[in-house]
């Protein structure tokens, strides 16, 4: 381990002084190329500097506590106990970044929102669903926009299509895919009884042009008139664009914007992230063993996460995790329980990697 984290920290040296290169800052396509490799070793080589610097110390505070007189070596022992329990902490997080990484990590997002169980109460819930999101994306610096909502009952949403974009945004965001269910006294409840609802979550990487190659013959293309918000022109144009891949049979619809071309380009966007979602998720099915990371399947029937409005309390049932700040979370302030479902993803893969090694001809012979 340690003999590959010091290559990375070459590399991570020789990235730093081929940006400061005037010649590679005046080529950006280059200079964009060398900053991204930069910035994805910086966390792991710091975190080597950091283990290096802990190990130096306990190494000093040992000899000291050797030849400390008797008084103080009690203090030097102890001083010398807490860097070792450190170190190992640090260790323990080496092994973790340098897990290989979802491939997907650092592509842009596209959220899919619909209520499920509940009524006009479900609307609402996938409504905050999707202000959450939008919140959490702007307190990352991402951009985030609407590309199709459907109003429902009071104030809510039958579903909302958003696409987030930013570095790491599908890394951040993957594990909340699923069902998501919310239990609070609903507004129009007299007797003060507690209802639960649900909504459904599904997060798709983002897919480019290059991922998925569409035959223009397999798709069917309907435009009609659109019937919800977004000025004059919407309602009295056939702006609305159905796709429907026959392949597939799956269908994007879009009606929010004015021009059908507007319309059409958002659909085949939402398009491909299915048809790349799929295509992954068939061949993660062939690789797929008889193990389930402890952070599930990711699957969007699967429940995910409750809401316990009343006791302020959200509980995160893949890894057992409880945050007691309903109105935080909603409000966007996510980073506590992504840290969370990010870590448990690693673990989960350092677990495969170690009983791989296990199994392996190797091993056994």
């Amino acid at each position: 381990m340690f003999e590959r984290l010091a290559q990375l920290e070459d590399r991570h040296r020789d990235l730093e002084a081929q940006l400061a290169d005037p010649e590679v800052a005046g080529d950006g396509e280059r200079y964009t190329s060398l900053a991204k490799q930069h910035a994805e070793l910086s966390e792991v080589v710091g975190l080597y500097r950091r283990w290096r610097a802990t190990r130096d110390d306990l190494e000093v505070a040992r000899e000291m506590a050797a030849d400390t007189d008797a008084a103080d070596a009690d203090s030097m022992v102890g001083e010398a106990e807490e860097l070792a329990t450190e170190l190992a902490a640090l260790e323990a997080e080496l092994q973790l970044a340098l897990v290989p990484t979802d491939p997907n990590d650092d592509r842009n997002v596209i959220v899919e929102i619909r209520a499920a169980a509940g009524g006009d109460e479900a609307g609402l819930f996938a409504g905050e669903l999707e202000e959450m999101y939008l919140r959490y994306a702007e307190r990352q610096g991402w951009r985030a926009r609407v590309l199709e909502r459907t109003p429902q009952g009071i104030g809510g949403v039958k579903d909302a299509i958003v696409e987030i974009v930013g570095r790491g945004a599908y890394a951040h965001l993957k594990h909340e895919s699923g069902v998501h269910r919310v239990q609070r006294v609903p507004a129009t409840e007299s007797q003060g009884r507690i209802h639960t609802s649900t909504a459904s979550v599904a997060v798709l990487a983002a897919a480019e042009e290059v991922d998925i190659t569409i035959d223009p013959s397999d798709l069917r293309i309907d435009v009609f008139r659109s019937s919800g918000p977004g000025g004059q022109s919407v309602n009295t144009t056939d702006s609305a664009v159905r796709i429907t891949h026959l392949p597939t049979g799956v269908v994007v619809s879009c009606q929010d914007e004015k021009s059908q071309h507007q319309n059409r380009d958002k659909a085949l966007r939402i398009l491909r992230s299915r048809l790349l979602q799929e295509e992954q998720e068939r061949s993660q099915q062939a690789r797929a063993d008889a193990r389930k990371g402890q952070i599930g399947t990711g699957d969007r029937s699967e429940k995910v996460r409750t809401y316990n409005v009343p006791q302020s309390r959200i509980t995160d049932h893949r890894i057992g995790r409880s945050v007691h700040d309903v109105e935080g979370v909603l409000a966007g302030q996510l980073d506590e329980l992504v840290a969370a479902l990010r870590r448990a993803e690693q673990e989960a893969r350092l677990a495969d990697l170690e009983e791989d090694a296990a199994t392996s001809p190797g091993a056994r012979g």
